[in-house]
């Protein structure tokens, strides 16, 4: 990842009519409209989410529609130069579950640890790769969206959480081998000491990390919505991806963030957006920044957590929100990764081998508390203890000092 390449920048795209259900009588006129608001605002890619049970309703049937219906939306995003990345498994989104008949009710069994459904959900990986890899326009395919909040109600341990992805990245790499193949997980991964999907799946997985930044996890409570606590949330996941990872040149893609109400008030959704892409986009570590998301929901529908109604960068009328065009100006300055030299604050919880000690790093922890202390004077990069004696590895990552908690 040159440090001369831009930071790439995107939307989570959900559709300003008919949210997700909208796949099953795809409108393309209506997909173009939504593809030429985000072009118009400086946009390079959307990430999309075919619902998985609408295409793979049996174990045993993949429908050719539903595969031809998101070949279709590929093809309107390259109208407009959007490239694409697929999710596979949806899985989870905005609070719902979208699951197929195949693996509840009298045929409930895990996704993670049942070897049928993961032959099956492995068979969906193999015919979705090798479609979407057709199209010029087409980056990268993540597992899925989130897969980790699938758990409890899909039991599983750390060791099938690793084995279930480890053996779909394979499958995806296998079947279209010139995209990224990425592992998507919430932040429980980096910061409950419980939960059965470790940090180190996520940096050693796939091709490059992906973070979700939510400042409703708690971060927000900390500071308000402009404190330095919630505005470097996101650069704060950035940097313990990258101090986890073994390579100290692997890519973090910040793959969600967005400016949820009532954590982040409308009247300061703009300096939101400022304040916290002047933070990560100074990380060398960053490879995108992808919004979530591209419009806001419709309030005809029901039955969603109210902070999900509003969360897009345009309404349901096609109308730029004042975060988006904040996100355009800063599109509009051509960032481009820092080739500064930083201190590091030392973390002493080594979260490839140590997840249990996962709260240490949590926001209003002790560790998060002093880095974004020293975050206020500059970027602070943060590095795992016995990572902090290797020169290459400090080099590499632009370290020049490296400091310890106080």
């Amino acid at each position: 990842m040159p440090l001369s390449d831009p930071i790439r920048y995107g939307a989570n795209y959900v559709p300003s009519a008919g949210w997700f259900h909208s796949w099953l009588d795809l409108s393309l006129d209506a997909v173009r409209r939504d593809f030429e608001d985000l072009a118009s605002i400086g946009l390079d890619h959307v990430r999309v989410f075919p619902i998985w049970p609408w295409i793979q309703p049996n174990r045993a049937l993949i429908r050719q529609r539903g595969v031809d219906d998101l070949l279709a939306l590929i093809d309107v995003a390259a109208e407009f130069d959007l490239s694409v990345a697929v999710d596979l498994l949806q899985g989870h989104l905005s609070s719902f579950d979208f699951l197929p008949s195949w693996v509840l009710t009298w045929h409930r069994r895990s996704l993670f640890t049942d070897r049928d459904v993961r032959d099956g959900i492995a068979a969906y990986a193999d015919r979705i790769a090798r479609a979407v890899a057709t199209r010029d326009n087409v980056f990268a395919v993540t597992l899925g969206n989130e897969v980790n909040n699938l758990y409890p109600s899909n039991p599983t341990t750390p060791e099938a959480s690793t084995a279930w992805a480890a053996e779909l990245v394979d499958v995806v790499r296998s079947a279209a081998p010139g995209l990224l193949a990425l592992h998507s997980l919430y932040d429980a991964t980096w910061y409950d000491p419980e939960h059965p999907f470790h940090p180190a799946d996520n940096v050693d997985l796939g091709d490059l990390t992906t973070v979700h930044s939510w400042v409703f996890n708690g971060v927000s409570a900390i500071d308000g919505p402009l404190g330095p606590a919630t505005v470097g949330h996101a650069e704060y996941l950035v940097e313990l991806a990258a101090a986890t990872s073994l390579d100290p040149t692997r890519p973090v893609w910040l793959q969600e963030i967005g400016a949820p109400l009532p954590d982040v008030p409308e009247a300061h959704a703009a300096e939101f957006v400022r304040r916290t892409l002047d933070t990560v986009t100074a990380n060398p570590a960053l490879w995108g920044v992808t919004w979530w998301c591209s419009h806001d929901l419709e309030r005809s529908l029901a039955d969603f957590p109210e902070r999900e109604y509003d969360l897009g960068l345009f309404t349901v009328d096609h109308h730029p929100k004042p975060a988006a065009k904040e996100l355009a100006t800063i599109i509009g300055e051509r960032r481009r990764r820092t080739e500064e030299r930083r201190p590091a604050l030392r973390c002493d919880v080594d979260l490839r081998t140590e997840p249990g000690r996962r709260a240490e790093v949590a926001p209003g922890s002790a560790f998060h508390t002093e880095w974004v202390r020293l975050r206020q004077n500059g970027p602070v990069a943060i590095v795992a203890g016995d990572r902090a004696a290797d020169p290459g590895h400090l080099t590499t990552r632009g370290i020049d000092t490296v400091l310890t908690q106080e």
